[in-house]
């Protein structure tokens, strides 16, 4: 994570008449506040540019296409201010339910059911979408932007109108580099993939996704022309979201037993954030060291101290 340090000379703070802002104290997990007034939140997406979360809103059932989900917005510095800035059935808006945000320059990526909608994160203006029926898409799900191009999963599951999942889909990861959407890796290794995120490479190590499947335990990571997914390391499963940290740890969101845990290093995992129930796909608030969970079930945001 980056963190900002103002550090004064005696002869500076002499002549300003100001000391620097305390150390924030505050313990690692330690709840620092909601947001509520969500519908069936999926997706936080923290944006460093406008320093706000994005927040996706299904507003029912996740394979419904009923046009009443939504975008929210809510300010990182006051998180209990939020606002709708796109909304299913609105202003020429289509928004079934929407579910993992990637965010690359001005556009918000936006995956919906079987198409992958696109916005202006500071108007809201719906201006494209990308239909991917021709991939037999089922259940789009977490979004990220990769090296070239923006790269979303399909988890191939149904929700019926009871809530029961099936299957009848493909298990998919997709690119779409701005002129076509391509399935570039597929099958049953994936695991019925969701969380993606994509870490650069260093030392000369060329980068990875990492994937968080919501049907097998295991932490994978996947590079573009890889037939097959490497385990990373092994958790209790049923993951959702994904998160990369600066200093090598790895965050990632569990609804088999309520927990975010932190892969330390990327492997040795540990439980952070204990009792969240159906805790779906998370974000971070780089500036601040923050850790916003949307709860599922519960239509509310939460946020906590990290490490």
């Amino acid at each position: 994570m980056r963190f900002s340090a103002l550090v004064l000379s005696a002869f500076a703070v002499a002549a300003c008449s100001k000391s620097a802002p305390p150390a924030d104290t505050t313990p690692a997990g330690t709840k620092l506040g909601e947001t509520l007034g969500m519908k069936t939140p999926e997706s936080v997406k923290y944006d460093a540019d406008l320093d706000v979360y994005f927040v996706s809103n299904i507003n029912g059932n996740p394979s419904q296409k009923d046009n009443n989900g939504f975008i929210a917005r809510v300010r990182a510095d006051s998180t209990g201010v939020m606002t709708v800035i796109a909304e299913g059935g609105k202003n020429g808006v289509t928004l079934n339910a929407p579910k993992g945000i990637a965010i690359k320059g001005d556009t918000l990526f936006v995956s919906d059911i079987d198409a992958l909608r696109l916005f202006n994160k500071k108007t809201g203006e719906s201006f494209g979408e990308i239909e991917l029926t021709r991939l037999k898409a089922t259940f789009l799900n977490d979004v990220t932007v990769g090296p070239d191009g923006i790269y979303f999963t399909d988890t191939g599951i149904k929700f019926d109108a009871k809530g029961a999942i099936t299957h009848p889909g493909t298990n998919m990861i997709i690119r779409f580099d701005g002129m076509r959407a391509t399935m570039v890796a597929s099958g049953d290794s994936l695991m019925n993939p969701n969380g993606i995120t994509w870490i650069a490479g260093a030392n000369g190590q060329p980068g990875k996704f990492l994937l968080a499947p919501f049907g097998g335990a295991n932490i994978q990571t996947w590079a573009p022309g890889e037939k097959v997914p490497t385990t990373l390391t092994t958790g209790p499963g049923g993951y959702d979201g994904i998160e990369a940290l600066a200093n090598g740890n790895v965050l990632v969101s569990s609804w088999t037993d309520s927990t975010v845990w932190i892969a330390h290093g990327g492997t040795h995992m540990m439980p952070l954030i204990k009792n969240v129930s159906a805790p779906a796909d998370i974000g971070v608030d780089t500036k601040r060291n923050v850790l916003a969970i949307p709860r599922f079930n519960d239509n509310k945001v939460e946020f906590y101290k990290l490490p």
